[in-house]
């Protein structure tokens, strides 16, 4: 089994994210049969939450909700839903469509709840003129740190999606001098390098995932999103499990050493959730650890 390839396939033009909540008076088995068969893993990622493992009465190890983190500062909201879909391609209008024969797919199983658009911008940037992902893990390092193994025939080869929609405060970013901005992050925006004197709060301190312990390495496929007046980035981490994630959320939220993102002067998570997407089978996603 290997893991759905959009995981670790460049980031798209164009990007469409949908949540769905599950409806508790329909059985969801047919509905989740017919969106594996439509989805390809690669144009159209496919990520269960575990209210749906709940409802058919089975297990997936290492699945659970986004955590409740009462002590972080700030806030960090959590939004699970049932059912997460990452659409990609070349031209918004057709994930628009697609989006709309998957959800009347699925209904009335599923009701959808939200829907993003996302766009790469530039080299991959946030819409603060900073590279994203600058660290992400290569080739084989990268299948390490994504996809589960040893835990199990289904399971093995899929991988464990952290989203979450972070909305920036362009007018507070805008008015810092560029120093400050790229105290922030821990690196130069235009030459992307690390910081030598960067403060305790850069972002690229608070998460350096070769200082965790163990080594929390996730590989991110973050995007910027638009709607009206607002913007920010629909953060995407996947993992062989969400530990890696959360050691990173923790640490950002003050957790380890009361020391808060420097991010946060300037952005804020909007929603939070965790989603397993099952592994490919023969081209096709499979769905046998669900029972």
């Amino acid at each position: 089994m290997t893991a759905q390839t959009a995981i670790f396939d460049p980031i798209p033009d164009h990007a469409r994210h949908l949540f769905f909540e599950l409806n508790s008076a329909v059985d969801p088995r047919d509905a989740l049969q017919a969106l594996a068969a439509a989805c390809d893993g690669r144009s159209t990622v496919l990520g269960i939450g575990q209210s749906v493992t709940q409802v058919l009465g089975g297990e997936i190890t290492g699945l659970r909700a986004f955590p409740l983190l009462p002590d972080a500062q700030p806030a960090i909201p959590a939004t699970q839903q049932a059912l997460w879909l990452w659409l990609r391609g070349d031209e918004p209008g057709d994930l628009l469509l697609r989006g709309h024969a998957l959800q009347a797919l699925i209904a009335p199983a599923f009701r959808l709840t939200q829907a993003i658009v996302s766009f790469r911008h530039q080299d991959c940037r946030d819409l603060t003129g900073y590279e994203d992902g600058t660290e992400n893990p290569k080739d084989e390092a990268a299948i390490e740190a994504a996809v589960a193994q040893g835990l199990g025939a289904g399971i093995d080869g899929s991988s464990f999606a952290a989203v979450q929609q972070w909305l920036h405060d362009f007018p507070v970013f805008d008015a810092m001098p560029r120093r400050e901005q790229n105290n922030c992050f821990g690196r130069d925006q235009e030459s992307n390098e690390e910081l030598d004197d960067a403060p305790e709060s850069a972002h690229v301190k608070r998460t350096a995932q070769e200082d965790f312990e163990p080594e929390a390495f996730v590989v991110r496929r973050s995007m910027p999103w638009v709607e009206g007046a607002d913007a920010g980035l629909v953060f995407l981490a996947f993992g062989k499990s969400f530990d890696a994630f959360e050691a990173h959320l923790r640490r950002m939220t003050g957790h380890d050493d009361g020391i808060t993102d420097a991010l946060f002067r300037f952005t804020r998570p909007l929603t939070g959730g965790y989603y397993w997407c099952p592994p490919v089978a023969d081209g096709v996603i499979d769905l046998s650890a669900l029972g």
